[in-house]
C-alpha cells in the first residue's frame, strides 16, 4: 500500500480468521474472513465468484462455533486473485456491538477506538 493510501485509511484492520457466508441475489458462498475493520471486511475469494464490482451483498460472520455474530450489508469494492474486499453499507446494532468489542479487544487503545467511531459519523 502506498504512503498516501495508508494516510487516507481511517480504520485499522484487524486480522481475524472466522468462517463466513457471502450472499448475493440467490447465491451463497462459504469462505473465511481475513481481516475486518469498522468499515469493511476482507475475505478469501471463493471458487466460481463472479459478482460485479459495487454490487450489494451480505456477509454473515460466524463467531463462537457458527453462531451468527456479525451481519453486514456490504458492497464489493475490489477483487483480487485470492481475496475480496467489501465496504460496509449497513450494520445492525447487535452486529455493531460485536464488531466494536472485537476491534476494542484487538486495538487495545480506547482513544484510538473512539477516534475510529468518530470517523464513522462523518
Amino acid at each position: 500500500m502506498s504512503a498516501l493510501a495508508a494516510e487516507k485509511r481511517r480504520f485499522h484492520r484487524i486480522e481475524f480468521d472466522a468462517p463466513c457466508e457471502l450472499h448475493w441475489q440467490d447465491e451463497v458462498w462459504e469462505t473465511t474472513v481475513l481481516d475486518i475493520s469498522l468499515k469493511g471486511v476482507l475475505v478469501r475469494r471463493p471458487e466460481a465468484w463472479d459478482v460485479p464490482l459495487k454490487d450489494p451483498c451480505e456477509v454473515i460472520i460466524h463467531l463462537n462455533d457458527r453462531e451468527i455474530g456479525i451481519v453486514m450489508a456490504v458492497a464489493l469494492r475490489h477483487v483480487e486473485t485470492h481475496r475480496l474486499g467489501f465496504k460496509c453499507q449497513y450494520i445492525d446494532l447487535e452486529s455493531a456491538s460485536h464488531l466494536k468489542r472485537l476491534v476494542e479487544l484487538n486495538l487495545g487503545d480506547q482513544a484510538l477506538l473512539e477516534r475510529e467511531f468518530a470517523h464513522l459519523l462523518e
